[in-house]
């Protein structure tokens, strides 16, 4: 029998690709640390946006089937070897973005009863014991149905695991600090003209922008773990492009690709000192080494 790694981290997220742009040093770093990282998704992002001209036929669940792949090839890129899907591939429909009529589908995620969705995801608390989770905040960092799904589902998971007796020691949620976001979009318009992008986001953009002082964590990675996020990130050819340390999605507009990633703690004690950030998820967790 295998012995299960000492540290255990599980991370919640929407849709394929989410995780490694948000996640992707944090999840390489960690994998090549030897611990057991999990990736739950919760949909196959049926219905997200086609970049390459030669892919815009996919849609559907053949798009759902292709972003599959993607995310099983940008897993590898990252190290990571346990990838699931909340429920099962296909329980959960993409909802598409708020205010459409997608959100309307009775199979799509934001329809779906929290309680029931958290269930399935305490089945994979149950077996991974992680001692921290990873997920989006209340507004799933920039108002999208399933990322706010998911985040309800993460956090319910998490109180339901601790009623039966599995507790989560840590839980953080995404976060990018304002200075930093603001100090990379300068830099972004500076090298803008040789960029093969025509146009720049902004920092309201970007996904989970805060105030400084609410980041208790920055995790960063070695050269490996940055090229692991990029290499991921392109595996998501259907909702990426990327020039480093550059990239842009499906609106074509240039944004960073953050290779220091960013958390505010939210669950559990913050080691160390109140007014110095951690650099370590499982800091100040007891970890019991495998025998």
């Amino acid at each position: 029998m295998t012995e299960q790694p000492a540290r255990r981290l599980l991370l919640v997220h929407a849709h394929p690709d989410d995780e490694s742009i948000n996640n992707g040093v944090t999840m390489a770093r960690y994998a090549a640390e030897g611990a057991h990282v999990t990736l739950v998704t919760c949909t196959l992002g049926e219905r997200g946006e086609v970049i390459p001209p030669e892919l815009a036929h996919l849609t559907g669940a053949a798009l759902g089937g292709h972003r599959r792949d993607e995310l099983a090839a940008a897993m590898r890129a990252l190290g990571v070897d346990d990838v699931r899907l909340l429920g099962g591939p296909g329980r959960f429909a993409d909802s598409g973005m708020m205010g459409l009529p997608d959100n309307e589908d009775p199979g799509c995620l934001w329809q779906a009863d929290v309680d029931r969705a958290a269930e399935l995801l305490v089945d994979v608390i149950r077996e991974v014991r992680p001692q921290v989770l990873v997920t989006y905040d209340p507004d799933g960092g920039y108002g999208h149905p399933d990322h706010i799904q998911a985040h309800r589902i993460a956090m319910r998971a998490v109180e339901l695991a601790d009623e039966a007796g599995c507790p989560v020691a840590k839980v953080y949620w995404n976060r990018v600090p304002r200075t930093v976001a603001e100090d990379a979009f300068a830099r972004l318009g500076e090298a803008l003209p040789g960029l093969p992008f025509d146009e720049a986001a902004g920092v309201e953009d970007v996904p989970g922008v805060v105030a400084d002082e609410l980041i208790t964590t920055e995790i960063r990675g070695d050269a490996s773990a940055r090229a692991a996020k990029a290499a991921a990130m392109r595996a998501h050819a259907t909702q990426i492009t990327v020039a480093e340390p550059y990239f842009v999605l499906s609106n074509a507009l240039a944004q960073p690709l953050f290779t220091t990633e960013y958390y505010e703690l939210v669950r559990g004690e913050r080691a160390g000192d109140a007014d110095a950030r951690e650099s370590d998820l499982f800091a100040g967790i007891e970890i019991e080494e495998a025998s």
